[in-house]
């Protein structure tokens, strides 16, 4: 069946010497990999390789086999051109660590719409904005909105936040954040990404990051941690 929708590049992996296998969220379908032949050397516009870039926003036409193999692009073109991420050192870094966590997170269960709405929109801003320091922060947890998994009843005055359960508790257990650690955990849930960037210190910004990424391990069969975790908390020391 052919297929024309928009799509996200989440992952590739090189095939042979002139191929690709791209992965990609689509808003039709959810996840699904492709095959790109000559992807280096092919004469034609819509096989380069520049197309196949981290989180690019692309839209294409596709023949869908719906077979549990790979499937094939018809025509490809840049849906929404980036115009910063790739000259800046700290979007670059940001992005390859994005697209490794959903590469573990997103899982081939269909389409989630609401989910690629958002990605689309944050993917974007962070393209238009200077002011970025929390964007990783603030889109791992807005994720967990979209995956099932974002923390429960965080109106409520409990001072203990659960991080196995994904709840607030009124008395310490042995996985909760602490008392102060789950106050700042609170902060990180009203932030938006055009509030104020400097609110928190980098020494907590590594902190929520290491409770965001225990967290997916939580709530994520066969979650790994991005091997590009490091580097990103190198940018942000």
């Amino acid at each position: 069946m052919l297929v024309k929708t928009k799509a996200i590049v989440i992952s590739t992996l090189k095939f042979q010497e002139k191929s690709l296998i791209v992965k990609c969220f689509t808003l039709s379908d959810g996840l699904k990999s492709y095959f790109v032949n000559n992807a280096f050397t092919g004469k034609k516009n819509s096989q380069k390789i520049a197309f196949f870039q981290p989180l690019a926003q692309l839209e294409i036409e596709t023949y869908h086999k719906n077979k549990g193999t790979l499937e094939r692009f018809k025509e490809i073109k840049i849906q929404n051109p980036y115009h910063s991420l790739s000259q800046d050192i700290t979007k670059t870094t940001i992005i390859l660590f994005l697209s490794e966590v959903l590469h573990h997170a997103i899982k081939e269960d269909g389409k989630n719409e609401p989910l690629f709405e958002f990605l689309e929109t944050a993917f974007t801003w962070l393209d238009n904005h200077d002011e970025i320091a929390n964007f990783h922060l603030i889109t791992l947890l807005q994720v967990t909105k979209y995956l099932g998994f974002y923390p429960q009843n965080p109106d409520n005055e409990n001072p203990y936040f659960e991080i196995t359960e994904g709840v607030f508790v009124p008395f310490e257990g042995v996985s909760c954040l602490s008392k102060e650690t789950t106050q700042l955990f609170r902060k990180l849930m009203e932030l938006r990404y055009q509030d104020n960037q400097k609110i928190f210190s980098s020494t907590q910004r590594q902190e929520l990051l290491k409770i965001l990424m225990d967290y997916y391990t939580f709530n994520i069969d066969g979650f790994k941690k991005p091997k590009s975790l490091e580097i990103l908390k190198e940018v942000f020391a």
